[in-house]
């Protein structure tokens, strides 16, 4: 028991000073317990991540930019081990938001002192000329921006965090971020995708039994997933015929760790006829009347890939909410073109 309380201690005492000296603007005393934190972070129980979390989010935008991004990685960590995300996520996405557009004005400012291949973010020392071409807080929201896209990924693992996310706010992180992968080169598929995606109604038209159904999507990070859960709840679920996925199929899709092979039983397709990939999301169905509006036509060829989550950490779902009555769905189908045109 004593040891028990001295690990405990170790941690705690670690955040407590840390957040002591990070309100001070004592730098040096900061520095210490900054060391500490990543000292004993292993020590930690569960526990004290869930009285950590909030503590050190609450403190991000009162640190310079760089342990800023760390320590936001640092609050991630605590979420994925039991803190409120929802008491995190509004600092760790405001620090996203700053750093997207720090890492927006870098681009800028790189193509401005003679372009050329950016550096890789990624990379363990900098270029030596880093500093004489850009300025220092736009060279830091470069290089610490997949520090920022683990941090935030942690945050919208969580379908509340998700939800309280106005369309404004994910809106403008999606285009700074889709700029500056346009201009970089580089890719931040992870952030993108997470902010892609939906929680809401989904309406689903099968044309060749011309049925219809209103679902309600959650947590899908792309149309692999997608596709495997339509099959699982439409097929499996005894409304249309076909293939169903297998229990394990479905539960990879949903819940549980790992990956399995399943085969495709549909070809996803916009109301005016445009495929829709299984390698994008579920934000690629276009919105008709205010839901999104997608029709399944049979497969043109065999597909298989493994059934699982992109987003390992988040939990997924698709659920039937009603079966349309034919009425409804006949005249859904009537203003929807065909594979033909």
């Amino acid at each position: 028991m004593i040891f028990g309380n001295k690990r405990t201690a170790r941690f705690g005492d670690a955040v407590a000073g840390f957040e002591t000296a990070v309100r001070a603007q004592d730098a040096d005393r900061s520095q210490q317990y900054f060391q500490d934190l990543h000292r004993y972070f292993g020590e930690a129980d569960d526990q004290e991540f869930r009285e950590a979390g909030p503590r050190l989010a609450a403190i991000l935008d009162e640190m310079p930019p760089a342990p800023r991004a760390t320590v936001a990685v640092l609050v991630g960590a605590c979420v994925e081990r039991g803190a409120d995300p929802t008491a995190c996520a509004s600092h760790v996405l405001a620090g996203l938001a700053g750093a997207l557009d720090d890492a927006r004005a870098f681009c800028d400012r790189w193509a401005a002192t003679g372009g050329g291949d950016f550096p890789d973010p990624q990379a363990e020392e900098p270029p030596e000329d880093l500093l004489d071409r850009v300025d220092p807080d736009q060279a830091v929201a470069w290089l610490t921006l997949h520090h920022w896209e683990m941090a935030a990924v942690a945050m919208l693992n969580h379908a509340a965090v998700r939800t309280a996310l106005d369309a404004g706010t994910r809106t403008r992180l999606l285009r700074t971020l889709r700029s500056v992968e346009e201009d970089s080169g580089h890719d931040f598929k992870c952030l993108a995708y997470a902010l892609l995606v939906l929680d809401e109604p989904l309406v689903v038209l099968h044309r060749p039994t011309g049925t219809g159904y209103a679902l309600r999507m959650t947590g899908i990070g792309d149309n692999f997933q997608l596709h495997t859960l339509l099959a699982d709840v439409l097929i499996g679920g005894g409304h249309l015929p076909g293939r169903a996925p297998s229990a394990e199929e479905a539960a990879v899709c949903r819940d549980r760790p790992g990956q399995v092979d399943t085969t495709g039983s549909f070809n996803l397709v916009t109301p005016s006829g445009d495929w829709v990939w299984n390698e994008g999301t579920p934000s690629d169905i276009p919105v008709v009347d205010g839901v999104r509006l997608l029709v399944l036509d049979p497969p043109p060829y065999e597909r298989s890939w493994p059934a699982g989550r992109f987003f390992p950490h988040m939990r997924g779902d698709l659920v039937l909410e009603r079966v349309l009555d034919p009425d409804e769905a006949g005249r859904l189908l009537a203003g929807c073109v065909t594979q033909d045109g």
